[in-house]
């Protein structure tokens, strides 16, 4: 379901299309991220849910209201400027930039790291893929978008303690960094978003392997995995 939802945004030209995607995405992961029955795993899902519906349907809204203003649905040939900066926000709800962002930290602390990885790599790059499609339209809003999240996901992160909430933060800071640069170079954004994709992957999965979700954990897992542990400074500064 998650690899089909993605593949059919991935290859649509058509509004309808690329949303039935992003719902098959959504849907996709809510239960993977219930099946911990444990009550911060559904209130995550809960949020997640909510939040992801709400960009769908106003995604829905705007790929409507363009096709009733200008007669068509075709994702590349954007031109009325409410449907377009609709459309940006809703993706920017889907992908978590600021300032439609708070959803983000508290969703992906309640889930476990598997489950977080999915979230914060795979579940970007159907919404990332539309931005990809649109950005011509509105520049200065992505501008506003990417400063924000910067801003945001670099102080965010400062003061925490739980790795899950520090990841969600960097991912806020780095989508922010990509749409900032979408403007002057979408191949550089595309470069930073792979960039991004293997160094969030390899940090989940080191945190994963030392059953780390805060930062004490980290400290004392010298004695079980020393060559993990020297590593893991060494991932999240290249973060």
């Amino acid at each position: 379901g998650l690899g089909l939802g993605t593949t059919i945004t991935f290859a649509s030209s058509h509004w309808l299309l690329a949303w039935m995607g992003l719902e098959m995405n959504t849907l996709a992961i809510i239960p993977i991220m219930a099946h911990l029955h444990h009550p911060r795993a559904v209130e995550a899902t809960t949020k997640y849910f909510l939040t992801q519906a709400t960009a769908a349907a106003m995604l829905l809204f705007a790929s409507t209201t363009n096709a009733w203003l200008t007669g068509q649905w075709d994702i590349q040939q954007m031109t009325h400027p409410l449907p377009v900066t609709m459309i940006t926000l809703a993706l920017a709800l889907k992908i978590g930039l600021a300032p439609v962002h708070s959803w983000l930290p508290e969703v992906l602390q309640g889930l476990d790291l598997t489950t977080g990885l999915i979230l914060s790599t795979w579940q970007k790059l159907a919404p990332f893929a539309l931005l990809l499609q649109i950005y011509p339209a509105n520049s200065a809003l992505l501008i506003i978008l990417g400063l924000l999240s910067t801003l945001v996901g670099g102080w965010g992160g400062l003061n925490q303690t739980q790795l899950r909430k520090i990841l969600a933060y960097s991912s806020i800071a780095h989508l922010g960094w990509m749409i900032l640069i979408l403007q002057f170079s979408p191949s550089l954004t595309l470069l930073a978003l792979f960039t991004y994709l293997i160094m969030t992957f390899s940090t989940f999965l080191v945190f994963k392997l030392n059953k780390s979700t805060n930062i004490n954990s980290l400290a004392i897992s010298w004695a079980k995995t020393p060559a993990l542990t020297s590593l893991t400074p060494l991932i999240l500064l290249s973060l």
